[in-house]
């Protein structure tokens, strides 16, 4: 999902004809997703404001989104053209005035990955824990790769994201955890004796250290907790979510 000189990738379907990828930024007006279809493509920031007819929110929330990176190059550079942006006069359009770009910085891969969450939720990047895997390996923690390789009854330490919580009823206060991180996603046992003393780590924590067993059964790898930790810290301004079931 991109406006650029080209127009924004396709996306064929049903109704409304709007892409499905402008319903994931935050702050876009449906209204304002759907001019953006029927109108593109664009020649650059001007041209999209003006014939999408997009409010300065709008915009904002595109730049935020870093969906106008063909039209000017990455996120820094598209805040400071959006903030150039005047509203259209009663009697009709004034030429625009040719006005020098700012040397802005590039974004680090880092600051792209917390602004993806910030104003989409996810990234199309790298995994954030890719970034952090430096820091977890000083820390002791293995990729969940590596867990799953192991054999059955062997120690573990692993930490990821956590991207599912399940606590169904007929499991006795068990809770099934899905930690995940750049290398794919592992499932977690807690017992209902360490959900009771540990919580507030299984239901808030989003970076998850877990020390436990693994418990192989042919292709299916479980790693039973035996303590938790809360490594959200970790994330820093990194907001994810989970879905939930407890």
């Amino acid at each position: 999902m991109s406006v650029s000189a080209t127009g924004i990738a396709p996306w064929r379907a049903p109704r409304p004809p709007c892409d499905w990828g402008f319903r994931m930024v935050k702050g876009l007006s449906r209204a304002g997703a759907e001019r953006i279809t029927a109108a593109r493509p664009f020649r650059d920031i001007q041209d999209l404001a003006r014939r999408a007819r997009l409010n300065r929110r709008d915009l904002e929330a595109l730049a935020a989104a870093d969906a106008l990176r063909g039209l000017c190059g990455n996120r820094h550079q598209a805040r400071w053209q959006v903030l150039g942006i005047e509203a259209p006069l009663p009697l009709g359009d004034m030429p625009a005035l040719p006005e020098p770009l700012p040397m802005l910085r590039t974004p680090t891969e880092g600051e792209d990955i917390v602004a993806d969450y910030g104003s989409l939720g996810l990234t199309l990047r790298r995994h954030p824990l890719a970034l952090l895997r430096p820091a977890l390996t000083r820390l002791s923690f293995q990729s969940a790769r590596e867990v799953l390789r192991l054999s059955h009854g062997r120690r573990a330490h692993a930490a990821g994201l956590v991207i599912t919580r399940q606590r169904p009823g007929t499991a006795t206060g068990v809770v099934f955890l899905t930690l995940e991180d750049e290398t794919g996603p592992l499932n977690v046992i807690v017992w209902s004796s360490l959900f009771e003393r540990e919580r507030r780590i299984v239901l808030g924590a989003r970076l998850m250290g877990v020390t436990g067993e693994v418990q192989r059964e042919g292709e299916v790898v479980h790693l039973i907790a035996h303590a938790l930790e809360d490594r959200t810290a970790l994330l820093g301004g990194i907001e994810t979510v989970s879905r939930d079931f407890c």
